[in-house]
């Protein structure tokens, strides 16, 4: 690695308190030589302001241009994401809102619930597993408990495997259906904020006239 050049990648986005000096080191990972790096990594990228909101995009261009303005004869090499997305709160991270998630929980919880059992009276399930019962036995059945108790025992163990989680352990490493709509939903969020916040700054250069 040269002497005089400085890898950077920035985080995607990073929690901060109200009125925070943000350093090159709270936002991006640097590789560089000994005397450089902890000098960059100290370098003061913005300060936290009201006027700012709780979400504000700190651009690759900005950090290039005071790393230049630090030390001209630096190279900055970038890799992964071109921005960076600060979200303002009150204790520098994220708090979880147990009251909003039980709610959440209780939501899906019986909606699901009803979903189910909404199917199974529009399909009349009942009547189609005693008809199965009696294909397979050759006589009828009132009460199917031999179908039903595991037809009952097969829905939550498919519910398991579908979600990919049991209380707090995984299955396995891959994502659940609801982890990638989760991950697509904040993708989004994320573009959407990026892209407001292109436009804002692309408005403050060209000026109140353009």
């Amino acid at each position: 690695m040269g002497d005089g050049i400085v890898y950077l990648r920035l985080r995607r986005r990073v929690d901060v308190m109200p009125g925070a000096i943000i350093t090159l080191g709270d936002i991006a990972s640097i590789e560089a030589d000994s005397r450089y790096e902890d000098r960059i990594g100290k370098l003061v990228i913005w300060k936290m302001r009201p006027e700012d909101g709780n979400l504000l995009m700190i651009d690759m261009l900005q950090i290039v241009r005071l790393i230049r303005r630090l030390d001209p004869s630096l190279t900055v090499e970038t890799f992964g994401e071109p921005h960076v997305l600060l979200e303002v709160t009150s204790e520098g991270k994220v708090k979880p809102r147990y009251l909003l998630l039980v709610a959440a929980w209780l939501l899906l919880f019986f909606g699901s619930g009803m979903a189910i059992m909404n199917f199974h009276a529009d399909v009349d399930m009942p009547v189609v597993q005693r008809r199965i019962v009696e294909l397979l036995t050759g006589r009828p059945d009132r009460h199917a408990w031999l179908f039903e108790v595991p037809y009952s025992l097969g829905v939550g163990l498919g519910m398991l495997i579908f979600f990919n989680r049991v209380f707090r352990k995984r299955l396995n490493d891959e994502p659940n259906p609801l982890e990638v709509e989760m991950f697509m939903y904040q993708q989004n969020v994320n573009h959407y904020v990026i892209t407001q916040e292109y436009a804002k700054t692309r408005q403050r250069e060209d000026g109140p006239d353009a």
